[in-house]
């Protein structure tokens, strides 16, 4: 079926559905495809511009333009699929439905979740209308790198903020990210003697793998980053700038610190999209309820999932998504065909985190925090920054995302044997 080939109301029923247009949903649309070129699949996907969100911490950083972060969505969705430009409101697994904006209903005989999560702007009490503004900027909201990159440049003395919130987020290595590559500009240029730079983690650790963290730790030296656990920003006023941290103590205690800055990097608490955290989908948490290896619902049989939208326990990466949709599109297909599950995602994910303009620690791990390196050790060493692992980040890893990872093509990504 055609790109254009939208179906009547009446006829809105599809072999599969996949909610999520995005690098997750466009992925496995690809890989179904790949496997089985006669499947009926329609994507319902409401935005009309794809964004290659891995990149926005370069722009940020001054070493990537915007507008190669971002294609017209109608250049990047795949042409055998149907595609709905609709948001879905409500999913009823029990009919095998879900329910469009316009308040119709589409039908599936299975369906894939690959919606993406929600950035809760408004947790942080002052910071939607404060972004943009008085150097309160953030990397995770469209167009905002190129201030971020702009406020690095301006800044030549005072206090710049970086901030984390509580896990989990998309690219859990971001914020810091941000916060190396500013701080690099600054020590290139002479000024970094004259500015604090804060990291404020709401987490206790610098970074989820401790086989990363000495070689993080070495820039916290390099860049004297004051570095602050259990420092949560809760508001902010940005004319005053000024933040608000709650800061809790090994005991449990909390108190509450306002801190004056010239410069602050805010990364929003995350969570799963409305129609998926109040559905019958969600786990505790909200988020979509999957067995860890098959990506398969929990409970129904005919529905599974990908992306940051998933509650396993990875770590919420496009790299993650690079490994899970092949494992989604082969037991999507044994499910279709009446067939044993075979195929195992082993939380796989990939952080290259941007330490220097020029070098990169490329973290590759997976459940539990166990090394999943893709290269041999003299190409890439994850326990330090390396200029290969930059080369790959600014190089090679756009391309292979547009032309690669959203065709189909499964470089370094079969799927591992289940059991």
């Amino acid at each position: 079926m055609s790109l254009n080939a939208v179906p009547r109301e009446s006829d809105k029923k599809h072999t599969v559905v996949i909610v999520g247009g995005g690098a997750a949903g466009v992925s496995v649309a690809s890989s179904l495809n790949k496997r089985n070129r006669s499947l009926d699949i329609a994507v319902v996907e409401p935005s009309s511009t794809h964004h290659y969100q891995p990149g926005w911490t370069m722009v940020g950083g001054g070493v990537f333009r915007p507008e190669v972060t971002s294609k017209p969505m109608k250049e990047v969705m795949p042409s055998f699929v149907c595609w709905y430009q609709q948001k879905v409101i409500a999913l009823d697994p029990d009919q095998n439905r879900i329910q469009l904006a316009d308040g119709s209903w589409m039908i599936y005989e299975t369906l894939v979740l690959a919606p993406g999560l929600e950035l809760n702007w408004g947790a942080i009490e002052g910071l939607e209308e404060a972004l943009g503004k008085n150097g309160v900027t953030s990397n995770y909201l469209e167009g905002m790198a190129s201030y971020t990159w702009e406020t690095v440049q301006r800044l030549k003395q005072g206090r710049a903020l970086f901030s984390q919130p509580p896990m989990p987020i998309k690219c859990a290595g971001a914020p810091q990210k941000a916060m190396y590559l500013s701080s690099d500009y600054w020590l290139k240029h002479g000024v970094l003697k004259d500015i604090d730079v804060q990291f404020h983690n709401a987490g206790a650790v610098l970074f989820g793998v401790p086989d990363h963290v000495p070689a993080l730790e070495t820039y916290i030296r390099r860049y004297d980053i004051d570095v602050n656990f259990q420092s949560n920003l809760i508001a902010l006023n940005g004319p005053a700038q000024t933040a608000t941290f709650r800061i809790t103590d090994t005991e449990g205690n909390s108190r509450h610190e306002d801190v004056k800055f010239d410069m602050l990097h805010a990364v929003p608490p995350q969570r799963a999209p409305e129609f998926i955290r109040e559905s019958t989908l969600a786990n505790e948490g909200g988020w979509l309820d999957l067995e860890d290896d098959t990506l398969r619902h929990k409970h129904f049989t005919n529905i599974f999932g990908l992306g940051d939208v998933s509650g396993t326990g990875n770590a919420k990466t496009a790299a993650a998504v690079r490994k899970q949709a092949p494992v989604v599109a082969e037991n999507l297909l044994a499910t279709v065909r009446n067939q044993p599950l075979k195929a195992a995602y082993l939380g796989y994910g990939s952080c290259p985190l941007t330490v220097e303009n020029g070098r990169i620690v490329l973290a590759e791990f997976g459940y539990g925090g166990k090394l999943q390196p893709s290269f041999p050790k003299w190409l890439n060493d994850g326990t330090k920054a390396t200029r290969a692992a930059w080369w790959l980040k600014a190089k090679q890893l756009p391309g292979l995302y547009w032309h690669g990872m959203l065709k189909g093509h499964e470089w370094l990504a079969k799927p591992a044997p289940r059991g």
